[in-house]
């Protein structure tokens, strides 16, 4: 009989000092020392490379000093209103916009200017590429704009080792280099990988080893048993 998981540890919530900067040092280094309002700044880089990751610690740092946030994305419902008591707008997944949220995005960025309200974007591509109107896609790019990397070899190694210490999950270098040598860099999919390996583990009651994490890969891939 298998175990059933207890869903007994918590999400790590973002914060600046989990992020693993690697060459995106300068990036991390100017949100932490933003002081409201400046020069609006704008995030872009592949999936994974820690666009979202560093806009929610920044927002979380803001939320702790006793500051309100916004926040819109792809998926947030319309209207966008700005909340004059807000100290912070975030824009995330700036390239999905349709045509409606681009005109939302719009003016929410000419409200948070008159109200003070400091603004930070990201998106996939550099702001000239941003399949958006071009009055939107000219605000994005006027302000600090920081072109995030995924990390290197060794900074995932370091990231994914300071996760499974959290987690209390002993990782040995076998399943390390199993991890970072079959798998894209991706931090996102990464921790996913580590979030599912641990429920497995938990359920299967064994240790984290390779033979356990191809397991888990073709139960994966076999997908849930059809009906007869």
């Amino acid at each position: 009989m298998k175990q059933i998981p207890l869903a007994i540890q918590p999400e790590a919530e973002p914060r600046f000092a989990g992020f693993v900067p690697g060459a995106n040092a300068a990036a991390v280094q100017h949100l932490r020392g933003l002081d409201s309002p400046a020069a609006p700044v704008y995030l872009w880089g592949p999936s994974g490379s820690g666009k979202t990751y560093l806009m929610r610690a920044l927002a979380a740092a803001r939320q702790d000093a006793g500051e309100r946030v916004g926040w819109f994305d792809a998926r947030s419902p319309l209207p966008w209103t700005v909340d004059e008591a807000w100290s912070l707008m975030l824009l995330d997944d700036c390239q999905d916009f349709d045509p409606l949220r681009q005109q939302a995005a719009f003016a929410a960025f000419v409200d948070a200017g008159t109200l003070g309200v400091q603004v930070v974007a990201a998106g996939r591509v550099p702001p000239v590429d941003l399949p958006v109107r071009e009055d939107l896609r000219t605000r994005l790019g006027w302000g600090h704009v920081f072109a995030l990397q995924p990390l290197g070899e060794a900074e995932a190694r370091a990231a994914l080792r300071r996760e499974a210490d959290r987690r209390g999950i002993f990782l040995s270098d076998e399943v390390m280099d199993y991890l970072l040598t079959r798998f894209a860099r991706d931090l996102k999919h990464l921790m996913g990988l580590l979030d599912r390996l641990d429920t497995f583990a938990l359920a299967q009651q064994r240790h984290v080893t390779v033979p356990l994490l191809k397991t888990m890969l073709a139960q994966e891939n076999e997908g849930p048993a059809s009906s007869p």
